[in-house]
């Protein structure tokens, strides 16, 4: 997969550079370029935005550099049959694992990061297929936004992960329920043991664990969650117990 950067800050992405992101570019399954929007802007003091029209707070983005830098992040070998051009905006679809998912699907993406009071809408009807907002929350820029997408959508590229089930097994994957308690060496810390059913070596009643806990987990943090999960009658019988403890 090939992801363009289009920022005024192209110095935030050294954060890309570590862990799981910077190890699958540096085999090869990834490939990221942050480009300065800045560098295409025909301004002849560099400037890259101005007050709005119709008055209100905070600075507007220009679209002709937005443009421009579009322009240039979409020639060959961008696949524009497999590609998609993303503004990350607080006013975009939210992200969640599904878009995720999906996104993780094209050859190329293309993440148009605004700042300030956002960007001229000019430059989003021409050049950008669809927003996005990772919470609703206010950032001063979609370069933090456009980190969290990366770092999502690289975890789901073949090889890019060291375990082909961590993806599956984590919270919000396949079944939509978030994830069981982990536990690791040493099997006791500050008296606390871990879960014998997790040391028997029975396969079948781990897994009926872990899914269990998934349940719990969720019923306790995002019950909105197991309105969309497949749950057999049973686990939903077990769910509404819960509920009349």
């Amino acid at each position: 997969m090939r992801i363009k950067i289009l920022t005024l800050f192209p110095e935030m992405f050294v954060a890309l550079e570590s862990s799981i992101v910077g190890r699958a570019s540096r085999s090869g399954l990834i490939d990221i370029d942050s480009i300065d929007i800045r560098s295409f802007t025909k301004d002849k003091h560099h400037k890259t935005d101005d007050y709005a029209f119709g008055g209100g707070p905070g600075l507007v983005m220009y679209a002709q550099p937005i443009i421009d830098a579009m322009e240039y992040a979409s020639r060959p070998p961008f696949n524009a049959d497999n590609g998609r051009r993303v503004s990350l905006s607080p006013r975009g679809a939210v992200l969640n694992q599904r878009v995720v998912e999906r996104l993780s699907r094209y050859d190329d993406l293309i993440l148009l990061c605004g700042h300030y009071e956002g960007v001229d809408q000019r430059a989003l009807d021409v050049c950008v297929d669809e927003e996005i907002s990772i919470g609703d929350y206010i950032l001063t820029g979609g370069e933090p936004a456009a980190i969290v997408l990366v770092d999502a959508v690289t975890r789901l590229i073949p090889g890019a992960l060291g375990s082909s089930e961590s993806a599956r097994e984590e919270s919000f994957s396949d079944a939509g329920l978030l994830e069981h308690p982990q536990y690791t060496h040493p099997r006791v810390v500050n008296g606390v043991g871990v879960p014998e059913v997790l040391l028997g070596g029975n396969h079948a009643a781990i897994a009926a664990w872990k899914r269990e806990q998934s349940l719990r987990v969720t019923w306790e943090r995002r019950p909105d969650l197991l309105e969309r999960a497949a749950l057999t009658d049973k686990e939903r019988r077990l769910v509404k117990s819960w509920a009349l403890d």
